[in-house]
């Protein structure tokens, strides 16, 4: 028997409409008790997925007006029954109808538990209730589309099959350590060899594709550096047009990263405006400098601002010696005031891609936002190709391919088939934790975690 679980399902704030949800053996009967037809009649369950117009009455007291609907399992998201309830969308009437439903023997849900149940009940597999976060928290439309794509199952079939493949290893290597001396041999090592190759293939296209994906789910990692007072905190509040950002002609005004998310038609940036990198003595202004610095190791893509209204000095050395080796846009900034470049200013910038542009007078941002665009995706981004978004997917999908390389190094140095049984053991159970197939309810619980209470 499972317990019934209730729960507000929609956004926190008012609203037109508020759903409560209940899912559990007692969902129907607690509904039946809750709710009355406008004739008084007690919800209908052979109205199955029908909704019905009526009241939330509570010891004859009516609690809102609503619609209702009871939904029988397994039919159902969570495959149990389940009775969903339209209330008007204020917190006061949502509250209520939900304390009622505890009252009446639910208990209150947990986070993502609904979703949850639908994993243990078979309805979902653990990439695909993933892929419900994904869905709800999507920023952009390719991010929900790969959402939508990986919710199909999709990504899930991969998954299987990668670990179909691995039981045909097991089979092999099973088979040869319990008749060792078998007349035929039973352990191919050319077929063997052939499967773990192709795991291996499959595996790096699903690690390969998740640098997309990241970028897909949390936007591209777009730092912008200079030193302080060249304009980036104006870039900034140019790009979201908004003044997000404090802007002053004193230098160091900005002590702290800004992040914020901007969408470019459908390609979505998590920028990141950082303090002024120069040497300073101010403690709290060094620590702000740090930081900036950290935030370029962790970019894809930095958006370097210069001032090209001023000489070169050794401020800007010192941000171009960082930049070495790094994926870079130069923004050469204050078009419209007179330069005062020198010769060693010019040669720097000759052979590298820089944008003239002058935040002030908002020109050149055109450009610079359809370079942002295209930089990682040649105006395109596939949206058609499954990519992973999990970062604990990607997690165990390494674990998986080190496994593998063990299982193949093992068999051409003619390790023992049970020494290598082992291996074969990690990686089942490293590709089992995304399959579901060996997730333990300690990594359950970290997952649906990050879910909402109603989902």
């Amino acid at each position: 028997m499972s317990e019934t679980i209730a729960a507000i399902s929609t956004a926190t704030g008012p609203g037109g409409i508020g759903i409560v949800r209940l899912s559990g053996d007692q969902a129907l009967e607690i509904g039946q008790k809750m709710f009355q037809t406008m004739d008084q009649n007690p919800l209908d369950l052979d109205k199955n997925r029908v909704l019905q117009y009526g009241h939330i009455v509570d010891n004859k007291q009516v609690i809102d007006e609503v619609l209702t609907a009871s939904m029988k399992g397994p039919g159902t998201y969570t495959r149990e029954d389940m009775v969903e309830i339209y209330c008007h969308g204020g917190r006061i009437a949502l509250s209520k109808v939900l304390d009622y439903a505890l009252r009446l023997g639910a208990r209150m849900a947990e986070p993502g538990e609904f979703t949850k149940r639908a994993f243990l009940n078979g309805r979902l597999d653990l990439s695909q209730a993933e892929s419900v976060i994904d869905l709800i928290e999507a920023k952009s439309n390719q991010a929900y589309e790969q959402g939508l794509l990986q919710l199909s199952g999709a990504l899930g079939q991969e998954f299987r099959e990668i670990e179909d493949k691995l039981m045909e290893v097991t089979g092999l290597i099973v088979a040869n350590i319990d008749f060792p001396e078998d007349d035929i041999e039973l352990l191919n090592r050319e077929k063997f060899q052939e499967l773990a190759q192709d795991l291996l293939a499959r595996i790096d296209h699903l690690i390969q594709s998740a640098s997309r994906g990241k970028m897909l789910k949390d936007g591209i990692k777009t730092v912008i550096v200079g030193k302080p007072n060249v304009g980036k905190s104006s870039l900034l509040n140019v790009l979201l047009k908004e003044d997000r950002a404090i802007v002053t002609d004193i230098p160091g005004t900005t002590r702290d990263s800004i992040e914020e998310y901007i969408s470019l038609d459908d390609v979505v940036l998590h920028i990141i405006d950082t303090a002024g990198i120069r040497q300073t003595e101010d403690k709290v202004e060094r620590i702000g400098v740090e930081r900036s610095v950290a935030a370029m190791d962790q970019a894809d893509i930095i958006l370097a601002l210069f001032d090209q209204s001023r000489p070169l000095d050794q401020e800007d050395q010192d941000l171009m010696d960082l930049l070495k080796d790094r994926k870079v846009l130069y923004i050469l900034n204050k078009s419209d005031e007179k330069g005062k470049w020198d010769q060693e200013f010019k040669d720097f910038f000759q052979d590298k891609e820089t944008f003239s542009i002058s935040v002030l007078n908002k020109e050149g941002i055109h450009d610079l936002e359809e370079a942002l665009k295209n930089i990682y995706y040649d105006g395109q981004v596939d949206v058609q190709g499954l990519a992973v978004t999990n970062l604990r997917q990607l997690d165990a999908l390494r674990r998986t391919k080190k496994s593998i390389e063990a299982i193949k190094d093992g068999v051409e140095m003619d390790v023992p088939m049970d020494c290598i049984e082992v291996d074969v053991r990690e990686a089942l159970n490293s590709i089992g934790e995304i399959t579901g197939q060996t997730v333990t309810e300690d990594i359950l619980d970290r997952i649906f975690h990050d879910f909402c209470i109603g989902k």
